[in-house]
């Protein structure tokens, strides 16, 4: 049968071997042995209150429910002091972690250097939509409506049916419909690159259905095939280097006339057309043969100039349009053999650039 006087002793001799204790563990032995619910010294000692007098039940209860929480609220202050000694000290004139830094992905680095090397040689950076009408990415660049290019199957169309004079509106298969916007624009002679977001059916170790291209149009009186080469030949030497060889090829476009088409030794093989050492002689997945493909080029076709209200009897022009991942991957040292590594989100792959 409890007292109060057991209930005050039972007190203080828990609260002297919380005051002992030294740790968590400790604690935690202190509290089962007087708190627990089923052995604990103050549970066993209030299951005699049932044989109390009536008269004194009230009292004894009351204080025994003092003496409980004044055990609790001990046993939450020791706890907090012994947390609070096993907290570090902190040195603040230690310098802190250095959080990781970001860097430009692999083709913003690419479009801001090819700007920069056409800026040197007097062309202005042009930005033009790349959700645009038919009539820009097409017909005002003297693709008939039968052309391969308008197919459905090569281009991505946002609408099925013309909405007006200017057709369907298109995801833009190149940079090339900057070119008669920028002819409505500007006042001759003109010099810019449009470098933009394209979209195409295409996807393999060389292609990608979103891709980068960069568009040079430079319009004036006599302008020839040999500002053309001379232009691109520059840039080739600027942006790769010396000592890569370039090869001009005769082609056909539908908005130059003549055509050429610009190639660069392979950067991956060396333009061996082989794998370095190690990959047991195995032929160059990117290039095949040696060499790759840069882009398109040529002089302006006279009905594209008349489309940009420009008097063709009047001025000549060149324009030509590239892969802005495609020229990148060409860059020495890089051997990267795959396009499409460029936008896998590796963080393995990106921070090695």
């Amino acid at each position: 049968m409890p007292s109060i006087d057991e209930l005050n002793s039972l007190l203080q001799e828990a609260k002297t071997k919380l005051a002992a204790a030294t740790d968590e563990a400790g604690l935690r032995q202190v509290e089962i042995e007087y708190l627990g619910r089923q052995d604990g010294k103050l549970t066993q000692l209030l299951r005699g209150l049932a044989d109390v007098p009536l008269e004194q039940r009230k009292i004894i209860g009351q204080r025994a429910n003092e003496v409980k929480s004044a055990l609790m609220a001990f046993l939450a202050s020791r706890r907090q002091a012994l947390g609070s000694s096993n907290v570090p000290l902190v040195d603040l004139t230690q310098p802190g972690t250095v959080p990781s830094e970001g860097h430009r992905h692999l083709v913003t680095q690419a479009i801001e250097e090819i700007a920069e090397i056409f800026t040197r040689i007097g062309f202005q950076r042009s930005y033009h939509p790349e959700v645009d009408w038919e009539h820009y990415a097409f017909a005002a660049l003297n693709m008939p409506e039968n052309h391969p290019a308008r197919d459905e199957w090569e281009t991505f169309f946002i609408d099925t049916e013309p909405l007006g004079k200017l057709g369907r509106r298109v995801l833009t298969p190149h940079t090339s419909n900057g070119q008669v916007r920028e002819m409505e624009q500007q006042k001759q002679p003109m010099r810019m690159v449009n470098i933009g977001t394209c979209y195409r059916r295409q996807i393999d170790v060389s292609h990608t259905p979103m891709f980068h291209q960069f568009e040079g149009l430079l319009i004036d009186e006599g302008v020839t095939m040999s500002n053309l080469i001379g232009t691109l030949d520059y840039f080739v030497k600027a942006f790769y280097g010396p000592e890569r060889k370039i090869r001009v090829r005769p082609f056909h476009f539908q908005f130059t006339e003549p055509s050429i088409e610009i190639d660069v030794s392979c950067g991956v093989c060396h333009g061996t057309g082989l794998l370095r050492q190690g990959f047991g002689g195995q032929a160059c997945r990117m290039c095949k043969q040696g060499w790759v493909e840069l882009g398109g080029a040529g002089m302006v076709h006279p009905n594209v100039l008349k489309a940009g209200k420009i008097d063709p009897k009047k001025y000549s022009g060149f324009a030509f349009g590239w892969g802005v991942e495609r020229c990148f991957l060409m860059k020495a040292g890089l051997e990267i053999p795959d396009i499409r590594m460029l936008y896998s989100n590796d963080l393995r792959f990106l921070q090695q650039f």
